[in-house]
């Protein structure tokens, strides 16, 4: 997201190095190229006017202070006030969705179509069953899309939550009535309610649901909207914030964009928090938003918080514990230790989804890099170590020119790929014995071409 603002800021920082403060003349420069990324991430112009008066503001006579550049200073500026402007000046409880009402808490999705709505219904209900513990029921008032019901439905089901029926005969406020009679005599802690979206904003669909919205009065009314609609999600969210009271966005397909711009327009024109952001397809791939986290993001400082949040999610901790204690003992880290390794790395998002999270220097590092192909060579080593028998798991020097050909065969592979995984396993081997000192730079330094398109 916003790639081009990091761009163009890391090298500004570079062009101010040796000035001992922030002045009028060292500032400008900087904040042409600021509003030029920002204008060129499709950022509504008013949007761009306030804020950067606002940091030409907060930075003009800021004293650098310790190791800090008048770049790396101006960037700090930039920073706060980039964060302020997705939300965090409102406070961290303005991001979170609300409970505080009698269950069943209602939601409103609201959106134009082809934004996302459905499968967002779908993330929300497993964000909210795993994250928060909720009882979770979801039903579908989009009566005119073909198959949208169905749709609701595969997704619900998918991710573990219940789902309540509706037909394209039904009308929308009846749907949303019955489904909240429902909610209410099954216990549920909160009713998710997708409703129809248009192609373009129209009298009617505004009209509709509307009508919706005040036959449940739902605690959260969020306007959906795809990062990847640049001006257009301005007069979308105008339209919608002018016909109902918003309590916070939902931004899909980040992951997709490398402009960004929605995530500050459209917090800007509607004034509401943006709450969760689309980062993939994958039924996880919602995350909630946070508006310093994302700044750091967009300037290149990396998530590392939002990092260490997938390990948690992706690592099972007892295995780490147990696997820790093994290699402490002088236990050997054998292929069965291999794979887990791997799968837990596909659970975390893959490689792709790791990098995006890691500081800009570390992104720079493995630029050029296929992720797509790294990503594709783990499914196939893991394929190979299944390929494997229990005993050759155990003691990989076993396995020999005969057992090679075998196990390459069995996993649809040439024996240079078993050979290559062989090696990498041995460097994995290598990097465990150093971790018994708790060497964890050394383990990151040797990572280094373990990988395919890593090198």
């Amino acid at each position: 997201m916003l790639d081009n603002l990091t761009q163009r800021l890391a090298k500004v920082v570079k062009t101010m190095r040796g000035e001992a403060r922030l002045t009028e003349a060292n500032t400008a420069e900087m904040l042409r190229e600021v509003r030029m990324a920002l204008l060129e991430a499709d950022v509504a112009l008013p949007a761009v006017r306030e804020f950067i008066a606002k940091v030409k503001e907060k930075a003009l006579g800021e004293e650098v202070i310790g190791s800090l550049s008048p770049g790396q200073a101006l960037v700090g500026v930039v920073q706060r006030e980039l964060a302020a402007l997705m939300g965090a000046d409102l406070g961290p409880e303005a991001t979170q969705l609300s409970f505080a009402q009698q269950p069943p808490a209602i939601i409103l999705m609201a959106g134009l179509q082809g934004v996302g709505k459905t499968t967002t219904t779908g993330k929300l209900a497993k964000y909210l069953k795993e994250q928060k513990k909720k009882k979770v029921l979801t039903v579908s008032a989009d009566v005119y899309r073909p198959a949208a019901i169905a749709q609701l439905e595969s997704v619900t089901k998918q991710v573990g939550a219940d789902f309540f029926p509706s037909t394209a005969s039904d009308k929308p406020v009846d749907i949303a009535r019955n489904a909240l009679d429902w909610a209410k005599k099954h216990y549920h802690d909160v009713l998710i309610i997708d409703t129809a979206g248009r192609l373009g904003i129209d009298e009617a669909m505004m009209q509709e649901i509307a009508a919706v919205h005040a036959a449940v009065n739902p605690v959260e009314t969020l306007f959906v909207v795809d990062a990847m609609l640049g001006q257009d999600a301005i007069n979308t969210a105008k339209a919608f914030n002018d016909a109902l009271p918003l309590t916070g966005v939902v931004l899909t397909k980040l992951d997709g964009d490398s402009r960004g711009g929605a995530a500050l327009s459209v917090r800007h024109v509607t004034g509401k928090p943006i709450k969760f952001a689309g980062v993939s397809e994958k039924l996880d791939g919602l995350e909630a938003f946070d508006p310093s986290r994302m700044a750091n993001r967009v300037l290149g400082m990396g998530d590392i918080l939002a990092l260490v949040e997938e390990a948690r999610k992706g690592v099972d901790a007892q295995a780490a514990t147990e696997l820790a204690n093994k290699i402490k003992g002088g236990g050997k880290f054998d292929m069965n230790d291999f794979k887990a390794q791997l799968t837990q790395m596909k659970k975390m998002g893959g490689m792709s989804g790791l990098l995006d999270k890691l500081p800009a220097q570390f992104q720079q590092a493995a630029a050029g890099a296929n992720m797509d192909q790294a990503e594709k060579q783990v499914r196939r080593m893991v394929g190979i170590i299944d390929s494997m028998t229990p005993g050759e798991r155990a003691k990989p020097e076993l396995i020999k020119a005969n057992r090679k050909r075998r196990i390459a065969a069995g996993a649809g592979v040439q024996v240079q790929e078993v050979n290559r995984m062989l090696n990498q396993y041995d460097q994995m081997q290598t990097m465990m014995k150093k971790l018994k000192g708790g060497g964890l730079m050394k383990m990151m330094r040797g990572m280094k071409g373990m990988m395919p398109g890593l090198r």
